[in-house]
């Protein structure tokens, strides 16, 4: 990833975009993959790179414990739940059925083991416990999954469970799972790294996590799998390659094997032929324009956060810019006020079109100067 030198007061807006709002243009065909539906996103600049099927609905299954990871992981840094806090253990949680962590009802587990449990074992036992702790039931808990997913714009996601073993009404796509994944790595990533832990060790029981991944590629690094037999083998792969990140999301795949080979096609698909490019630094001032009516006679314009674009490797010089102010830009002016837009263009295509905003605040100005520059115009549009 590198800085791209363009005309100074261009640049492009992908950090504040709906992620997936935008495909990277094509490069090299992406590889064959053997699964229901699949997805591989750049996590710096949200653009899909390769996708099928990716907003058909699909059974989660253990994908779902990702929302509930997501929403310990708020409950720990909003202090509603501390790691070492003593967790006692249902019997509802010490029945759960499918892949457990084996969690004792005659002895408390803390919510740091638990979460371990639930991330590295899949521990459904765990995660109804931790559901318990924080919510005071696992329905309720759902709910407030529930309303996680509508916040994060997951719109085709509905969960019933904890778990994500089968139940009815239960589903997500791949691109609401994509977005859950790239929400963990970007809001706690002091905790996302529990997802590289290879194995754990609870009630003198070993468990290796199930992402395959995490052996095979040392830039992986989460994030969770998943299987039911309704569902298939599901994966969700996250891999850290210098400045880049790339997440892939692989559902119903045929078997534990094919999922974690039909993820590492995307990822090194995603490497080997897309760049990530910044274009501008966050706060630079890349355009001035003309205000009037204004306690200034112009205001910077620029972007309020730093600015990517995935493209194919080798293209980044045949980006094309162009800006647009929004005319007459009349005071008072707010900062991150929309004054303008930039389109980017590849190959006469267009890629993505972005707000430019004002840097600072411009007030009015005062009665002469407005009722001055209110001549001016009058005398500018009577001239057109």
């Amino acid at each position: 990833m590198w800085l791209l030198q363009v005309a100074p007061w261009v640049t492009a807006f992908f950090a504040s975009a709906p992620a997936f709002a935008a495909s990277a243009p094509p490069a090299a065909a992406p590889p064959s993959i053997a699964a229901k539906a699949y997805l591989l996103v750049d996590a710096v600049s949200g653009q899909t790179l390769a996708a099928a099927g990716a907003d058909d609905p699909r059974e989660p299954a253990s994908l779902s414990k990702m929302m509930t990871a997501y929403l310990v992981f708020r409950a720990l840094k909003d202090k509603e739940v501390l790691p070492s806090q003593a967790v006692p253990v249902s019997q509802k949680a010490w029945r759960a059925e499918g892949s457990r962590m084996f969690i004792d009802p005659k002895k408390t587990v803390s919510v740091d083991e638990l979460l371990r449990g639930m991330i590295v074992q899949s521990g459904n036992d765990a995660a109804i416990a931790l559901a318990e702790a924080i919510a005071g039931s696992e329905e309720v808990f759902a709910e407030r999954m529930n309303k996680e997913a509508a916040r994060l714009g997951m719109k085709n996601t509905h969960f019933v469970n904890v778990t994500g073993l089968p139940a009815a009404q239960q589903v997500s796509t791949a691109n609401d799972l994509a977005l859950l994944a790239l929400a963990t790595v970007r809001d706690f990533p002091e905790y996302y790294s529990l997802y590289a832990i290879k194995e754990y060790r609870y009630n003198n029981i070993t468990q290796s996590n199930r992402n395959r991944l995490l052996w095979t590629d040392p830039y992986v690094d989460g994030i969770k799998t998943g299987n039911t037999d309704s569902a298939g083998y599901c994966l969700i792969a996250s891999a850290k390659r210098g400045p880049r990140r790339l997440v892939s999301v692989v559902l119903g795949a045929g078997s534990d094997s094919a999922r974690a080979i039909e993820s590492q096609k995307l990822l090194n698909y995603g490497f080997q032929f897309y760049d990530t490019v910044q274009l501008y630094q966050n706060g630079e001032t890349v355009s001035s324009m003309r205000v009037w009516k204004g306690a200034a006679e112009s205001v910077p314009a620029g972007f309020v956060a730093e600015q990517f674009v995935t493209l194919p490797k080798g293209q980044a010089q045949k980006l094309k810019l162009s800006m647009e102010a929004i005319e007459p830009l009349v005071a008072p002016v707010t900062k991150g006020q929309r004054i303008g837009v930039v389109r980017v263009t590849l190959d006469g295509k267009q890629i993505g079109e972005y707000p430019l905003q004002a840097l600072v605040d411009v007030p009015s100005a005062n009665v002469f100067g407005r009722a001055w520059d209110t001549l001016r115009l009058w005398t500018q549009s009577a001239t057109h």
